[in-house]
């Protein structure tokens, strides 16, 4: 058995990450073109390898070097998830000691590791964070059926006042990043730019789409971003504009993507992450979703702490507020720069 980095052998690759119980999208090699291509980061994927050659075990990371925010490798930046897909703990302890000694030699503060399952070590861990996750039938007319009427009024409302959704990929892409970036302005953290959805798209033709919400005249009010893995379709980013709140455009945006899932055979509908008990968490469990536990994991230099690159941290309390005051022009222009150096 012996760990190496990733040598342009991208269909093995894949065909492991196909194969594993553990894996994500995110895992397959198109994400280190994305990362590389739009970030222009330093990326160290390693392999595990048989005495036959064959692949055993997996581990993506990137590395991030600013300033600002310090130096560190993630597996994996941006996303919910990463880690290591190995296919036994023997195998996921040389691949985190391979990962340690890269670590070491770039001078790194940490190393971090977004699992769902236990590693089985005594790294320091994080769990405040879960994923919310539907279990969907083969029918929408059975979701629907099992909706509270609550929540069928709420769907209903943005379509009795003239909105509309629809699902399409690169046509929807300016519709999606005009209701993001006014979001993302909104929240105070700096937004990605619109190049890095378009890298996504392209580097993923089959399995990503955009689901926007329009009024009646034509403006998009809500949009998101859905991607599908295996049996499971995921909403990583989604937004909608504050000032038409009162007409709820983001419930028929998610009704829209949860048709859309059934429609395609998906068997899980994968919320993304939040704070049990929080506003979003609560958003996402009126749908029927359950909690599932996340592991963030982390080596850590020594006497480093587990680091706090997050809106709570209140160091970033001013930068936030004042990050909420500037025009939405500044931040599309100055943005990217700040977020790809953020985890």
């Amino acid at each position: 058995m012996g760990v190496r980095l990733y040598q342009e052998e991208g269909n093995r690759w894949d065909a492991y990450v196909m194969d594993s119980e553990t894996s994500f999208s995110y895992h397959l090699i198109a994400w280190k073109n994305v990362i590389e291509r739009t970030f222009r980061k330093k990326t160290f994927y390693l392999l595990s390898e048989d005495e036959n050659g064959k692949i055993n075990g997996i581990l993506p990371m990137v590395h991030t070097k600013s300033l600002l925010f310090g130096n560190y490798m993630v597996s994996l930046p941006y996303f919910n998830y990463g880690g290591i897909c190995s296919d036994c703990q023997e195998i996921r302890d040389q691949l985190l000691k391979e990962a340690i000694d890269i670590a070491r030699r770039e001078n790194v503060d940490h190393i971090e590791l977004r699992h769902t399952h236990p590693m089985g070590n005594d790294l320091p861990v994080k769990t405040t964070k879960v994923a919310m996750e539907l279990k969907l039938p083969q029918k929408a007319e059975e979701l629907w059926n099992g909706f509270s009427s609550k929540l069928r009024s709420q769907i209903r409302r943005p379509s009795k006042a003239g909105m509309a959704a629809k699902i399409g990929r690169e046509e929807e892409l300016d519709s999606f990043y005009s209701v993001f970036s006014v979001n993302m302005r909104d929240l105070g953290t700096p937004v990605y730019g619109k190049e890095f959805f378009k890298n996504i798209l392209r580097e993923f033709p089959k399995t990503t789409w955009v689901c926007t919400v329009y009024t009646q005249e034509g403006q998009p009010v809500a949009s998101s971003f859905l991607l599908g893995f295996k049996n499971r379709l995921e909403i990583p980013w989604a937004s909608s504009l504050r000032n038409f709140s009162p007409l709820s455009p983001n419930m028929l945006l998610y009704w829209f993507s949860l048709q859309f899932a059934c429609e395609n055979g998906y068997e899980i509908f994968d919320f993304g992450r939040s704070t049990p008990g929080e506003g979003a968490w609560k958003f996402k469990e009126q749908w029927g979703a359950k909690p599932i536990q996340l592991y963030w994991y982390y080596w850590l230099k020594e006497g480093r702490t587990i680091p706090e690159l997050n809106p709570k941290n209140p160091k970033y309390r001013a930068s936030i507020r004042i990050w909420k005051r500037l025009p939405v022009g500044l931040t599309k222009m100055i943005g990217p720069a700040i977020v790809k150096n953020l985890p």
